[in-house]
């Protein structure tokens, strides 16, 4: 059984954001975990879900990351980002997000949420509009409102971003800011 949404529940629930909170491997990067020579944890970004994540915050969405490692590369395209919140190193998602939600005064309903595999599903099950990559596991694909076309990795984030600010009628606006500055030449 899928928990998957029409386009009506989608756009209702995407009114009600605050929040863009992601898990990291697996969503925000393809969910490889690369080692140098000399043990130092790489990671790779897709640039589309950069570009995503500032699209989020310019229509007033907050993003965050929501996940059971960390890494030093994964702090630094936090702070490339300018990210509005960073929990890193907690495999108990759960009571992190309860932790989350209580000390920034939201709702569990107001707090899109991103995962892709077992340790996300308390998560996914709890906010308001749930999603999971094309290549997320079984389980989280059933649970999540709404399952993307875009792997882990390879655009996700910026998927996610599209399809709420369509469902708030907030993307063309922004798109419209691009192609006004080619006009403008």
């Amino acid at each position: 059984m899928s928990a998957g949404i029409d386009d009506a529940e989608l756009a209702r629930r995407a009114r009600r954001l605050e929040w863009l909170l992601l898990d990291v491997d697996g969503v925000f990067t393809d969910g490889r975990l690369y080692y140098s020579a000399a043990g130092e944890e790489l990671k790779a970004f897709h640039v589309r879900d950069g570009l995503g994540v500032e699209l989020a915050r310019r229509a007033g969405l907050k993003v965050g990351l929501l996940s059971g490692r960390s890494s030093r590369a994964l702090e630094r395209r936090a702070r490339d980002l300018s990210l509005d919140a960073v929990i890193l190193g907690h495999s108990e998602k759960a009571a992190a997000f309860e932790r989350f939600v209580a000390e920034r005064g939201t709702g569990a309903e107001r707090v899109a949420f991103a995962g892709d595999d077992l340790l996300d599903l308390p998560v996914l099950l709890r906010c308001g509009l749930a999603f999971a990559p094309a290549d997320a596991t079984e389980e989280v694909r059933r649970h999540a409102h709404r399952v993307l076309a875009a792997p882990g990795g390879g655009g996700a984030v910026r998927e996610i971003v599209e399809i709420v600010l369509r469902a708030r009628g907030e993307w063309e606006r922004l798109v419209a800011g691009y192609t006004a500055l080619v006009a403008a030449t």
